[in-house]
């Protein structure tokens, strides 16, 4: 004991590495996780308005950006109110707890080449386990607040994120074995810029575990059409019920936020992170970094667009609907692409000769084309809703101004 206590000090250089990490990961939390959870209301708003053929927020600053800051500011002056029937010590722990499982995760993603906090060898397990103490905040939020809804909001929460946790789990066991690491750097590193070099393309079983692993992070961010636990419509609020003021905006800070964290790890496993083309490689640090900063958010933030647009085009689903597509659809599918993708790599190895290799090198790049002609096809239909769907939104909005007075505008 005395030994490691000598190391630690005469070679203090994992102090330097913790106070490096400290202040980089503070930078990270107040520079980008929490404002980034914010924004994200936003642009929820903004887009369900116009999928909804309405305006949205449009009065606080340009376009009513800043109104996410007016509803932070707002929520943090409300009066924080205790039930005198909850277990006020719980009560109070569960949002922070919440908040502690989404903002951990941003330890160990990766925002590019050399910009993470801390790159841990086995950081896609880290990130699945600390994830995993949101369900404890949130059944922690519904049995200490002493409400029937509260308490099913709750255990409907934890069936739910435990359930979905297997297939997301099975999803990425595939991505691990192609890869060799569990790293998340690591795990970029073995794709490239190229689409068809990263592992949603590297097979058929990978493409599909591509879908069923965001349909299951979905389902575990309590994103609708799996937003059982807080299901308005039958349980006022479920878990969040009893709360108020500062804590009840850290439940849905973090339920937003973990969109990015979802959209981000999606980009990692299987969309090549932050590579760029090696054409780029030669630029200079200031350049590159900022380049592989804004590949990657780019692609991450894509998917909170999509998770957006599915929020408000498909109705909830039942508990027993939700429960019946995990474990009979999704987790043997899951299986079937975990055994499926062990034996692709054992029958078409890299750089196998012959047929063999042809396979292993044509496979990706046909299921590049297919995705890009599915994708044009869907792009299509939307183009074809979206002209269909008759007034644009600069005229909706002066359609409701000519016709409606509207308090504080004359």
């Amino acid at each position: 004991m005395q030994d490691l206590v000598d190391s630690l000090v005469v070679h203090p250089s994992w102090l330097h590495y913790l106070g490096a990490m400290l202040v980089f990961g503070g930078i990270v939390v107040f520079g980008f996780v929490l404002p980034i959870a914010g924004i994200t209301t936003w642009v929820e708003r903004r887009v369900a308005g116009r999928i909804q053929s309405r305006i949205g927020p449009n009065r606080t600053g340009p376009a009513g950006f800043l109104q996410w800051l007016a509803d932070g500011i707002k929520s943090l002056l409300k009066e924080d109110i205790v039930p005198d029937a909850a277990d006020a010590p719980l009560f109070k722990l569960a949002p922070y707890v919440v908040m502690t499982g989404f903002v951990a995760a941003f330890v160990a993603l990766p925002f590019g080449g050399p910009l993470i906090i801390a790159d841990l060898n086995v950081g896609i397990l880290y990130i699945t386990a600390v994830t995993s103490l949101v369900v404890v905040g949130i059944l922690m939020a519904g049995w200490s607040s002493n409400n029937k809804w509260s308490l099913l909001g709750g255990i409907r929460s934890a069936a739910q994120i435990v359930s979905y946790e297997i297939p997301a789990g099975l999803s990425i066991f595939p991505i691990v074995m192609l890869s060799g690491a569990l790293s998340m750097q690591s795990i970029i590193r073995a794709q490239s810029a190229a689409p068809w070099t990263w592992f949603v393309f590297n097979n058929p079983f990978t493409f599909v575990a591509f879908f069923i692993f965001f349909v299951a992070a979905l389902a575990e961010g309590n994103r609708t059409p799996f937003d059982l636990p807080e299901a308005e419509s039958e349980l006022v609020m479920g878990f969040a019920t009893e709360y108020s003021g500062m804590r009840n905006l850290l439940f849905f800070m973090a339920e937003w936020g973990n969109l990015y964290v979802i959209g981000a790890i999606v980009t990692t496993l299987f969309l090549g992170g932050w590579q760029l083309p090696h054409a780029l490689d030669g630029l200079p640090t200031l350049v590159l970094v900022p380049l592989q900063f804004a590949t990657f958010f780019l692609k991450s933030y894509f998917w909170v667009f999509v998770a957006v647009w599915l929020r408000w085009t498909l109705p909830r689903i039942r508990v027993d609907q939700m429960m019946i597509m995990c474990w009979k659809y999704l987790v043997p599918v899951a299986f079937v692409n975990l055994l499926g993708t062990a034996a692709w790599m054992v029958v078409f190895p890299h750089g196998a000769p012959g047929v063999r290799g042809v396979v292993e090198q044509a496979t990706p790049q046909l299921l590049c084309v297919a995705a890009a002609v599915l994708l044009g096809l869907f792009l299509r239909r939307v183009r074809y809703h979206l002209r269909r769907a008759g007034l644009k939104p600069a005229e909706i909005s002066y359609n409701i101004l000519a016709t409606e007075r509207i308090p504080g505008l004359g």
